[in-house]
């Protein structure tokens, strides 16, 4: 019997002690790349499907107001294209787990025939479990940048 209870309290030792394969509450550098990928797609499908309330949601760092972004984007040049066209070549950099850096070739309809390609990088930054974009590169792919202004002067007679 002695035997038998030695085994059976070494079996349960080891059962209650060795490590269980868990998940952890970090992903692994392709899965991040992943989801990242993922979420810029999402973005310029909110984009293309004129959510830009939604949009919105998505956005950091900007200036105006939400009701300011939705008409910029409403009368805006450009929008993403569709399908195969959105976004092309895409490599993702590892910051850390909340930043990454997007470089993509993205598909740019606009008034004219054709979609024009734009290659770019975008820092993406993870806000509540969600992937958002500067307004600025929004509006940049846009067509929508800083405007500069000219400075006229008079020519002295």
């Amino acid at each position: 019997m002695r035997p038998f209870i030695l085994m059976l309290t070494v079996i349960l030792s080891l059962a209650c002690f060795s490590p269980a394969p868990a998940k952890t509450p970090y992903l692994s550098a392709e899965e991040l790349q992943a989801e990242a990928q993922k979420g810029f797609g999402e973005i310029l499908d909110l984009w293309r499907d004129g959510r830009y309330d939604q949009l919105f949601d998505r956005t950091v760092a900007g200036k105006g107001s939400k009701e300011q972004f939705v008409r910029k984007l409403a009368t805006a040049a450009k929008k993403p294209a569709c399908c195969w066209e959105k976004m092309q070549e895409v490599k993702v950099s590892v910051k850390n787990d909340y930043t990454v850096t997007l470089r993509a070739k993205v598909g740019m309809e606009g008034e004219a025939a054709g979609t024009d390609h734009v290659t770019k990088s975008f820092k993406l930054q993870k806000e509540e479990g969600v992937w958002c974009i500067s307004q600025a590169d929004i509006f940049s792919l846009a067509g929508e940048g800083r405007k500069t202004s000219k400075k006229r002067t008079a020519k002295n007679n």
